[in-house]
Parts: C-alpha cells; structure tokens; sequence
C-alpha cells in the first residue's frame, strides 16, 4: 500500500471524527481543500471543489453552527445529526480515499468513515442531553463552543497533517470509550 493511499485513509477518518461533532464543517474544509488544490478528491467528486459547493456547505455550516447554540432546538439537531454524520463520514472517506479498489473502499468508508463519525455523534449528543438535563440548556452554549471548535480543528489537522489527525482521532475514541465505561451500568 502507497504512503499516498495511507494518508488519504488517515485525512478521511480524520474529518470523519470531525463529522461527529459537526456534519457540514469537515466538508467545508475539504470542499474549500479541493477548491484551492490542497488535496485531490477521487474523479468523481471532484464536485466536492466547485464554487457552487463552497457556497452551499458555507451557508449549512453557518447555519448548522449557529443553531446548535440555541437550547432545545440543539438537541433536536442531534436527533438528525447522528444517522447524518454516519453517511457524512462515509461520503468523506469515499472522496479522499485514493488507490484501492471498490470493495476495500466501500468497506472502510463504511467502516472507520462512518462508523467513527457515528461513535463522535452519538457521544456529543449525549453529552448536550446531559447539559440540558442538568443545567436546563444553560450550559450547552459551551458544549456547542467546544463541539465547533474540535470541528473546525479536526478539519484543519486533517486536511494539513494527516498523521497527527490519526492520532487525535484515536485519543477522542480512547476517551469516548473511558467515558462510556465511566457511565456504563454494571452488571450484578
């Protein structure tokens, strides 16, 4: 396998986990990363680059954004945010993933793109149902602070270092998996 299909694989679980905590901000970078040539989509997403797609996932980020800082409606955002966020990340890991054939593709885009993008999902959301339930909606602002801020790094790291991004990403899995296990009823 190419160091060229490696890193591509590394930037698609990247903005995958970064699809977790938002689902338009990864592929506005990678949107605008296409667009200024700093990474190569598969031919047929070279789309993903057009003018007509900055625009459009600009205006979804923004909106998507700014909306997760309203209490309430936040955690209806989640309630689509999570089956989104799986196919955003498959879509994400289809268009980066470079040099292997279908099936491998199909099934890592799958696998590592949606699946860590699921994982991220469903652990913030459950994390601003928390918020809201112990604070009322007071303090999801700073949930939805951290979340966009994780996203936009994630995005950024992934799009310029790849390699670190791996590693973060299996950081946020590892405390994913402490704090799921923190939480987690015994059994008798």
């Amino acid at each position: 396998m190419a160091v060229e299909t490696i890193i591509s694989i590394f930037l698609g679980i990247g903005l995958s986990a970064s699809v977790g905590f938002r689902v338009f901000m990864p592929l506005f970078a990678l949107s605008l990363a296409a667009y200024f040539d700093v990474w190569e989509l598969n031919e047929s997403w070279q789309w993903v680059g057009s003018t007509a797609a900055i625009i459009t996932l600009g205006v979804a980020t923004l909106v998507e954004i700014c909306a997760y800082f309203i209490p309430y409606v936040d955690n209806l955002l989640d309630t689509v945010a999570v089956p989104l966020a799986a196919l955003a990340g498959t879509a994400v890991m289809l268009s980066t993933v470079a040099d292997l054939s279908p099936v491998v593709t199909w099934a890592l885009a799958i696998i590592a793109g949606g699946g860590t993008a699921a994982a991220v999902a469903g652990t913030s959301s459950t994390t601003r149902l928390a918020s809201t339930a112990t604070t009322g909606g007071l303090a999801n602002p700073i949930v939805a602070t951290l979340e966009t801020g994780t996203s936009v790094v994630m995005s950024v790291v992934s799009i310029f270092m790849p390699i670190l991004a791996i590693v973060l990403v299996v950081l946020i899995l590892f405390i994913i998996f402490k704090v799921y296990k923190k939480f987690k009823p015994s059994n008798p």
